[in-house]
């Protein structure tokens, strides 16, 4: 009381903080500055406030992946075995790229011949038709939501590099052969190998969208193989179970750690491997580089295209609050309006 009496008769106001109005400067001060992604093409950068929540995106990502485990700080011993592994396969990854994950020998050479414009369609088509396998896959692939440019199905090779050209064609084809890579045999693992292929192959659109000027195909190669170390990891986790007391699940928040940073230098030492094209291989190291945005290049288009499919498969499944995703999307440079029509478009995939 006597505060308040002391205040009237000094005429002392207390302090009052008035943000300068949007008509001012075209937006409010947030408390700390924070700077948009760069802009592409493609997709523009919207003007988004983001909030201060911090989100472990791989985290939320991973239980997506294993929704039947628990989370505990401690490691069991069969993830103490596929670190060993894991550590084992980045000193000689020949190992894993010549059992564990074997790249198809018809990737390298088909998608050389494909980019190859002296190639005519007569000796591609009498390639690809040696293989009746590849063929079948080729088309159902061709039909799909993802590659389908008309109502009208697709039912010979031949037709479908007249429609859909050459790069639709080599993309297809390369799409198939690498998921040779991730089958995964036993049934109650199966979803993993659907859902982390499924996540691959929306990375591999989204960063041909995003991507700028004429390297949409390195993008979308660069998308499709970038999640190849979370397969190998996968599998030494498949093959350590044989080893494991009965019922040891993979649980620990270590675990999930492993699976996200590791992963990424296994994919670029695989690649590296498989003599896949030298640019894809840096790339490749700059995602390997933990808790950092690639300033950039095929690399922060695919950086982009990750975070929004985690984003998209994630709100599928209703794992994302509204305020989580608005953080995430200005993480990924777009509004919540861009992600709604891509979203919608990955749900086909």
């Amino acid at each position: 009381m006597l505060k308040k009496t002391f205040k009237k008769l000094f005429n002392i106001r207390d302090k009052v903080i008035v943000e300068k109005p949007e008509s001012f400067n075209g937006r409010l001060k947030s408390t700390r500055e924070i700077s948009a992604p760069p802009r592409v093409n493609r997709v523009q950068t919207p003007s988004i406030q983001p909030t201060d929540i911090p989100i472990d995106i791989s985290a939320l990502f991973y239980n997506l992946l294993f929704p039947n485990t628990l989370s505990t700080g401690m490691a069991n011993e069969l993830e103490k075995n596929v670190f060993k592994r894991v550590e084992a396969a980045l000193n000689a990854p020949e190992a894993i790229a010549s059992s564990v994950l074997k790249l198809p020998t018809q990737v390298v050479a088909l998608d050389k011949l494909l980019a190859d414009e002296s190639c005519d369609n007569n000796t591609l088509l009498a390639l690809i038709e040696k293989d009746p396998v590849l063929s079948v896959e080729v088309l159902k692939l061709c039909n799909s939501p993802l590659f389908r440019r008309s109502e009208k199905p697709i039912t010979s090779l031949q037709l479908a590099i007249v429609q859909l050209g050459r790069v639709q064609i080599r993309r297809s084809i390369t799409t198939v052969l690498l998921r040779k890579c991730i089958e995964i045999k036993p049934i109650y693992f199966r979803r993993f190998g659907s859902q982390i292929w499924r996540h691959s192959m929306q990375v591999a659109f989204l960063a041909s969208e995003l991507a700028q000027g004429d390297d949409t195909d390195s993008a979308f190669l660069l998308g499709l193989i970038h999640d190849v170390g979370k397969i190998a990891i996968f599998k030494l986790l498949l093959e350590g179970f044989e080893q494991a007391d009965p019922g040891e699940q993979p649980c620990s928040c270590l675990f999930s750690r492993v699976m996200t940073t590791k992963s990424l230098s296994l994919s670029s030492l695989l690649a590296l491997h498989w003599q896949l094209p030298v640019d894809i291989v840096e790339q490749l190291n700059r995602l390997a580089i933990v808790d950092s945005k690639p300033a950039g290049g095929l690399a922060e288009a695919v950086w982009r295209a990750n975070l929004i499919s985690e984003c998209s498969m994630l709100h599928e499944a209703n794992k994302l609050e509204d305020e989580q995703l608005n953080r995430l999307l200005f993480d990924a440079g777009i509004d919540k309006e861009q992600f709604d029509q891509l979203h919608q478009k990955l749900l086909l995939i």
